[in-house]
């Protein structure tokens, strides 16, 4: 038997919609949709493909369970509140303050540790898994430091691409925000650049990191301004000059 035209009413109904609505949303008319609701007629395979990708349900969902009544999971609204909930769930952040950054390099695969963090959710990131660190310092300005980095987490090193940023948390470097270039003659290290010139790229060796989060969103106070002060300036346009140097020594 079938509980398509039940269903349709009762989805109808879910969204607050009178028959005249409902049928202009799914192209039809509204006395025809009004003998589906009454199980006068069976309703078209294209009105139903129409209906279940509007409320994301699949054809035996529509066409074979009765969406209103109860069943194992509850109805259909219920099943949709679990899942909204699941789906919050799933993307809760855990975040890492500097304060709790010398305790996370011991307890990063700790699942009692990380619990014990607090959480936050972002709406628009999509479905992954997350962590939000908090930087310091002034190595990747124009990012104020205080700036806390979303980061999705990197499962496999290949995943790594060049000149992106990402949170590395290593055993000998703790917490950093830096760029990442791997290096062509070495597969045993990799090297971290900061965005501030002033401070040179440094080498950290693959089995030395614990772990690579790729920055996915920066969060700032709305109060801070990126502001570069005279000798931060200056220092930029030395280590560039210097770098110019040393390209021409080698070039020739």
């Amino acid at each position: 038997m079938s509980h398509a035209g039940k269903n349709l009413r009762y989805l109808r109904k879910l969204r607050g919609w009178t028959q005249e609505q409902f049928a202009n949303k799914i192209s039809i008319k509204r006395s025809l949709l009004g003998a589906y609701e009454e199980e006068r007629a069976e309703p078209r395979i294209e009105t139903l493909q129409t209906v279940c990708a509007m409320f994301k349900l699949s054809m035996d969902d529509i066409l074979l369970k009765d969406l209103e009544v109860p069943n194992g999971g509850g109805s259909y609204i219920d099943k949709r509140r679990a899942m909204k909930m699941a789906s919050s769930a799933s993307a809760e952040i855990h975040f890492v303050p500097v304060k709790a950054a010398a305790g996370y390099l011991a307890g990063y695969a700790d699942t009692e540790f990380i619990d014990e963090l607090n959480t936050f959710t972002l709406p628009m990131l999509a479905p992954g898994y997350y962590r939000a660190f908090e930087i310091v310092g002034d190595s990747m300005l124009p990012t104020p430091s205080g700036s806390v980095i979303v980061g999705e987490k990197v499962e496999n090193f290949e995943e790594v691409k060049n000149n992106n940023a990402y949170i590395v948390v290593s055993r000998n470097n703790g917490i950093v925000y830096k760029r990442i270039n791997k290096n062509n003659r070495s597969k045993n290290n990799i090297t971290l650049i900061s965005d501030n010139p002033i401070y040179d790229p440094y080498q950290v060796e693959k089995e030395d990191i614990l772990e690579l989060w790729k920055a996915q969103m920066i969060i700032t106070k709305a109060t801070v301004q990126n502001r570069w002060d005279v000798g931060q300036l200056a220092g930029m346009v030395n280590n560039l000059q210097e770098q110019v140097s040393s390209l021409k020594k080698k070039m020739n």
